[in-house]
Order: C-alpha cells, then structure tokens, then sequence
C-alpha cells in the first residue's frame, strides 16, 4: 500500500428485489478510512395498480393495523397454501359442485396473494417501513409461493397422462415450479453482478400466475367441455414452462450483454 486507496478499493453492489426498493452497498477503504455505506435505490417492478386510489387506501388500513411488510409477506404464502389445498383437494373429489367450489377458492387465492405481494413493497417504500431483513422476506415467501401453486397443479392432474411409472402431469408442476424460481434467481443474479433487475416476460410472475388462474377458471367447466377433467390444467401447466423457458433465456441474454456493455467500457 502506498497510503492511497487503489482503484479496486471501491465495490460497488446493487441487490434489489420486485417489490422493495433495491440496495447499493459501497465499500471505500483507504489509509484513514474502512467504511460501508447502504443506501435506497428504486429498483422494483412496474405495477399500474400501485397509484390506484384503492391500493394506497389499502396500505393505509394495513398500516393502521400495525402490519409489518414482512408479515403481509408471509401472508401471501397462507393464500398459497390454501389455494395450492384447494386445488389438490378438488382432483380427489366427484362432486361437480363441491369441486368447482375448490376450484374457484384456489382461483381467488392467485390475485389475492399478488395483491399482498403488492402491498408488501408499498408499505415497506411508500410507508417507510423496510427493515433489514425485508428482502429476504419478499423474495423468499414468492418462491414458496410459486412452488406451492404450480405443484400443486400438477398433482391436481395426477393420473391424466403417464407412462410407465411416470406422471407426465405432475412432473409439468414440478418443471414449472423450478423455472419459476429460476427466472427470479437470473433476475437476483443480474442485481447481485450490478446489472439491475430485469423483469422482462413474457412469463414474469404476474403474467404467470394470471395464465394459472384462467386455467383454474376453465377447469371448473370442464364437466360440460368435451374432454377429460384436468386437461385445462395440463395444458396451462405446458405454456407457463414453455413461457419460463423463453423468460429465463431473455433474461439470462439481458444480464450477459450488460456484463459485455460493462467490461467494453472499462479501461484496459
């Protein structure tokens, strides 16, 4: 060391997250100084919904109530697990009423639980109330969340189409549900290497659980549709992976040429 700070001194780290707001960490060290700074960054999600009267008189109610983004976070995935039940529960049943009854509570649990997803960041930015941990709460219980809904789809079409030993239907679920994660662990990667995030689709997670909840909806009028129950489900299941697979390979694309646009304009 020749008491200056060297030019690799100074990191720079971007992380953010859908929902809350992104986090830079710069690390500056030098002869009289080993320093750590956080600070806010805007990085989340485009939401339209988010401005709308209705959706700030809801963050205001939640806020009274003295909820914490953390618990809404945690919240969205009780709406998960009911749902991810609820459909489960209505592939066991021969009841044409009770199981468009399941059917439709599961279709309700997806917006309800984007609804908390929304919230969340809206009382963590706009109300101010983030904490330490609040990242690992928002991206966490989405993840929870996507498995539990997907997979639950694909065992609610157990027994539909197999071979042998395997069950095409549930391993669709499972496929969906890993690629679920994975397009939220390339946008992370992209926000972990000071890329951004990028929520590109055109299978992000809105888009994905709004195509769930219309295969939900078409299932229950399958007694009356000229096909097997569990088709709707399956089908759906086919595009969310087929549309996964697009998104992460846009995503995976984006993060790789920002890594390029950056190492060209560094000094060689």
């Amino acid at each position: 060391m020749n008491g200056e700070a060297e030019p690799w001194d100074c990191l720079r780290v971007a992380a953010g997250s859908a929902a809350r707001p992104a986090l830079a960490y710069e690390l500056r060290t030098g002869p009289n100084e080993r320093k750590l700074h956080l600070r806010q960054g805007t990085d989340r999600r485009e939401i339209p919904q988010r401005s709308s009267r209705w959706a700030a008189k809801s963050a205001d109610i939640l806020a009274a109530a003295k909820l914490t983004p953390n618990q809404i976070s945690v919240g969205s995935v009780l709406f998960a697990a009911a749902g991810a039940a609820a459909l489960i529960w209505s592939a066991q049943v021969d009841d044409t009423i009770i199981r468009a009854v399941l059917l439709a509570a599961a279709a309700a649990c997806i917006p309800l639980r984007l609804l908390l997803n929304m919230l969340d960041g809206m009382l963590a930015v706009e109300k101010g109330m983030s904490s330490p941990v609040g990242d690992i709460y928002n991206e966490l219980p989405d993840r929870i969340s996507d498995v539990l809904f997907l997979g639950a789809a694909g065992i609610a079409t157990a027994g539909l189409v197999t071979a042998d030993r395997v069950d095409f239907g549930v391993m669709l679920g499972f496929l969906a549900a890993i690629l679920a994660v994975f397009t939220a662990y390339i946008r992370c990667l992209g926000a972990a290497l000071g890329t951004g995030n990028f929520f590109d689709g055109p299978l992000a997670k809105p888009q994905r659980m709004w195509l769930l909840m219309i295969g939900v909806l078409v299932s229950i009028a399958e007694p009356w549709l000229p096909w097997s129950e569990g088709w709707a489900l399956f089908g759906t299941l086919a595009l969310i992976v087929l549309g996964s697979l697009l998104t992460c390979t846009r995503r995976l694309q984006r993060v790789s040429a920002a890594l390029r646009a950056r190492s060209n304009d560094l000094p060689s």
